[in-house]
């Protein structure tokens, strides 16, 4: 996995990161017992996803691999395989 860049871009990171804030936000409040507030801290939870997928849109994301790409990685596993 070193060789790959799974989920290391910016639209990764801010979802990530939103949605840990998100997740402190509601156990915070699950502690104190406060419904609204930990409602609230799953909401900006859900909010790190929405955000995090409208940067991937923006382009800030992952790259698609082309079909070239994806038969190169194939040989290669494959030469791999039987070296």
């Amino acid at each position: 996995m070193a060789g790959s860049s799974h989920g290391h871009t910016p639209a990764a990171w801010t979802g990530v990161i939103i949605s840990f804030i998100g997740f402190c936000i509601a156990g915070l409040f699950m502690v104190a017992a406060n419904t609204l507030g930990f409602w609230a801290g799953i909401a900006v939870v859900l909010l790190g996803g929405v955000v995090g997928f409208a940067m991937k849109l923006a382009g800030l994301g992952m790259p698609k691999e082309s079909a070239e790409m994806a038969a190169a990685r194939a040989r290669a596993s494959e030469a791999q395989i039987t070296a």
